[in-house]
């Protein structure tokens, strides 16, 4: 039985992965974290993950960026895998996840679906076939209307895998309503939607002359989100310190 610590309990992913977890014969949630710990739950809930005292085999985290800075207080101490899904982190906190890693297993995806990183593979391998045709790169992200960041994390991934074998010579342009001029060759437009209760819509177009392709995904549930978090800290227990992403979970 894998014994988890869930940051972010009470958030609205926190809880689809509880509800996930509790029909899981081979993990259980042990101990919760949230600042909201006035709620009926069928495990204690922490205010800071440093007060937990009790035994885990690993963290999973969707929490809110303040909330990453105790967690990776947290991973120092104890060396406890962790599998990291809070996005908008800042360069600090992802540079001290990289020095972590040296000590503890951690995963860390701005997506946890199946989907969303089959298809980062896909990009990675067409990208420079299809940039050396001419062909023009822009991805479009819609989410619902309390994201706070923005382009959102799984925009960033998709437009890092077009990038990977290119030498990541390609720039990414996040707003050109101040601009007066054409599309530079030399760039990815990231475009972002917000409203409503969109889970997560992207799309990645590829527009060439006279012809446009374009890879679509769709999230119609947090559960996607949620299994891939489960799946991805059954796949960490037991694994050597390091730095891990979903890529490593669907081999």
């Amino acid at each position: 039985m894998i014994k988890v610590i869930l940051n972010g309990a009470n958030g609205a992913m926190g809880k689809v992965v509880a509800e996930l977890v509790a029909s899981d014969e081979n993990m259980e949630i042990v101990a919760g974290v949230d600042l909201n710990t006035d709620t009926k739950s069928v495990f204690p809930i922490f205010d800071d993950i440093r007060k937990i005292d009790i035994e885990a085999d690993a963290v999973i985290d969707f929490a809110s960026v303040k909330a990453v800075d105790n967690l990776l207080d947290f991973i120092e101490e104890k060396k406890i895998p962790a599998v990291i899904c809070t996005t908008g982190l800042s360069d600090a906190q992802i540079d001290r996840i990289k020095e972590l890693s040296s000590a503890a297993p951690i995963l860390r995806s701005a997506n946890m679906s199946l989907g969303i990183n089959i298809l980062s593979k896909v990009l990675a391998d067409i990208a420079p076939t299809l940039r050396k045709a001419g062909f023009d790169i822009e991805i479009v992200e819609a989410h619902h209307r309390r994201k706070l960041d923005a382009p959102s994390g799984t925009a960033i991934l998709l437009a890092d895998a077009v990038n990977k074998n290119m030498d990541e010579k390609l720039e990414y342009t996040y707003d050109r309503s101040k601009r007066h001029e054409p599309r530079k060759d030399d760039e990815i437009g990231l475009s972002s939607v917000r409203g409503g209760t969109i889970v997560g819509d992207h799309d990645v177009i590829f527009a060439g002359e006279d012809e446009v392709i374009s890879f679509n995904h769709r999230a119609y549930s947090r559960k996607i989100f949620a299994n891939g978090a489960i799946s991805a800290a059954k796949f960490l227990v037991g694994k050597s310190k390091g730095l891990y992403d979903m890529s490593d979970v669907i081999k």
